[in-house]
């Protein structure tokens, strides 16, 4: 019969029952991955409040680390699916997660068929840092998936939030708001994790309509070449993307722009004028 461990009654977010099962399992922390494992009960429940884990919902989780916030969705009553890359965590999930109904899916975020979830997926997960960019462009694509309640870099959560004219206003931020709206839920700080990041860490929501008529690829990649360098004036960049002067320039005119506009001022209302003009569906 196995003794059990000391940490083993305490919380499975605690400081004690985290080092404990690092410890015994022999896990490092994994930089490359952006292992940051979640030990702040407070900001594990907010999570999971504001994505709306609850019976019967399904969500999709990346990065499930330890299965510390795995084990709050599933306990919730949610149909939790999991994606994690790092295969050296399979003996800790297998403990963690004993005795509750998850699907763990084992292999890269990124060539994940998103595509293929349920109607109605929810995305609750504190993402690996570096790549929260092409992951959160992901969600934004898939019709299954009605909102995504991330634990992001501050950095990024103020640049999802930000609005035309701030200085943190990029192609993430307009994406986002092509598919639906973005609010922010909290600051998570640096302690709230083992190890600490580098930096502070924000919770947002993306919520996404899916009755809105979608955005072409044509149209995304026209904002994407319309953002590429910041600071460079509207007529510049997309110049640089291949469209001729002259169509830019009637294109810039029509949409009421100044000549010397930069994307990141321009509403995306004035970008979609911009587009019809210049043959952008």
């Amino acid at each position: 019969m196995t003794e059990p461990h000391a940490a083993d009654s305490a919380p499975l977010y605690s400081p004690a029952r985290v080092k404990d099962l690092m410890q015994r399992h022999g896990i490092r922390p994994t930089k490359s991955l952006g292992q940051n494992f979640l030990i702040d009960g407070n900001i594990l429940r907010a999570i999971a409040d504001a994505g709306g884990a609850g019976p019967g919902v399904s969500v999709l989780e990346v990065g499930p680390g330890l299965g510390v916030l795995t084990r709050e969705l599933a306990e919730r009553g949610a149909q939790v699916t999991t994606l994690e890359k790092d295969q050296g965590l399979r003996p800790v999930l297998e403990e963690t997660l004993s005795g509750l109904d998850v699907n763990i899916v084992w292999g890269d975020a990124l060539e994940f068929d998103y595509a293929a979830l349920p109607a109605g997926t929810r995305v609750i997960a504190n993402l690996p840092y570096y790549i929260t960019g092409p992951l959160l462009s992901r969600f934004m694509r898939a019709p299954s998936i009605v909102s995504a309640t991330v634990l992001v870099q501050k950095e990024v959560a103020q640049r999802l939030v930000s609005q035309p004219g701030d200085d943190n206003y990029g192609f993430l931020t307009a994406l986002a708001h092509l598919y639906g709206s973005v609010r922010p839920v909290r600051d998570v700080p640096k302690g709230s994790f083992i190890p600490a990041p580098a930096v502070t860490s924000s919770v947002v929501r993306l919520d996404f309509d899916r009755e809105r008529p979608q955005p072409s690829e044509a149209y995304i990649r026209l904002i994407d070449a319309a953002l590429h360098h910041r600071r460079k004036t509207l007529r510049n960049n997309l110049k640089m993307a291949g469209h001729p002067v002259d169509r830019v320039e009637a294109a810039i005119a029509a949409a009421g722009l100044r000549p010397d506009a930069r994307a990141e001022d321009v509403p995306l209302e004035q970008m979609r004028v911009l587009a019809d003009h210049l043959g952008v569906a």
